[in-house]
């Protein structure tokens, strides 16, 4: 960030112009950062329980928190630009900062126990996050003149819950909401760097990065998106993956041992086939959606609590 003076291209701002282009990129962040908590929130609830919070790849919140904690130090050095914008660039620091602190280590910390329910080893947890933010910034500020590059390093938050989702065949770990509205408030900071000609910060537009960045956190954003409606595993060939059990298996309708599902109490038409029926493993009957909504919540059999496979 530099004072208002002119650049090298004989562009320069009188201090009322520059004031004004600060405040409004601040008012962006800070709505940007409204925005997030109420996405988080959103995803928050539909993670709810230990299973749903287990499938959420931990590198992945990770990764966007280690990010915002980045932005919220970069905005606390803005305050030192001029004493008539302190209120702007504290304000956006703020608002990183809350959604840091308060939201995101906390779906952190629910994450982690949720993948470790026997351990309570909470300075793990710390010594690795603050860990990493500080190498991070070293190597930021040794490596600062490939900024752009860092950029999209750190703009590939979305790869790990995908690897996650191949690995653990995950069913619907994030809300829809939560991928689109995190990809465009992700990209607002960076396309307003690189892509506003004439920015306070002085930095050549560069559209040709822009569309890349685009394109990468975009394309990332639409396998998830694929992968919550048509399956963890769609891209991978069939020939490759493990056996998969099948809830819709053909059964002896004389070896069942019940004829009401123990969810919702209500008895099951076998008449029609299986489509309004699964079979777990251990033989026990349920209609297909009172299933699908229970397994949403733990991976185990309602009638005997045996550990099932995921659907």
């Amino acid at each position: 960030m530099e004072s208002p003076s002119a650049d090298d291209s004989g562009v320069s701002f009188s201090p009322l112009v520059y004031n004004n282009k600060v405040v409004n990129y601040t008012l962006m962040v800070t709505f940007i950062s409204f925005l997030q908590v109420l996405l988080l929130i959103r995803q928050m609830e539909h993670s709810s329980t230990q299973y749903g919070a287990a499938k959420v790849s931990i590198l992945m919140i990770g990764q966007q928190a280690i990010m915002d904690a980045y932005l919220c130090f970069l905005h606390l050095t803005g305050v030192t630009l001029r004493e008539s914008l302190f209120n702007a660039f504290a304000t956006a620091a703020f608002s990183k900062f809350v959604v840091v602190s308060i939201f995101e280590k906390r779906y952190l910390l629910a994450i982690w126990e949720a993948n470790r329910p026997l351990s309570h080893e909470l300075s793990v947890f710390y010594s690795r996050y603050y860990g990493i933010l500080l190498g991070g910034l070293l190597l930021i500020y040794e490596f600062h003149h490939y900024l752009k590059t860092i950029f999209l390093l750190m703009s590939s938050f979305w790869v790990p819950q995908i690897i996650t989702n191949v690995i653990r065949d995950s069913r619907k770990p994030l809300h829809p909401h939560y991928i689109l509205g995190i990809t465009v408030t992700r990209l607002a900071i960076p396309l307003y760097i690189f892509g506003c000609p004439n920015n306070f910060m002085r930095i050549e537009p560069d559209k040709r990065w822009c569309v890349c960045l685009t394109v990468f956190i975009g394309f990332q954003a639409v396998i998830l998106l694929l992968q919550h409606y048509l399956g963890s595993r769609l891209f991978i060939p069939h020939q490759i993956l493990p056996e998969k059990y099948c809830y819709c298996r053909r059964f002896d309708q004389d070896t069942r041992h019940a004829m009401d599902c123990v969810i919702c109490m209500i008895a099951i038409d076998l008449s029609q086939g299986t489509n309004d029926c699964m079979v777990t493993p251990c033989d026990h009957f349920f209609h297909s959606g009172c299933l699908q909504r229970w397994m949403d919540i733990k991976l185990e059999c309602p009638t005997c609590r045996r550990t099932l496979p995921p659907a």
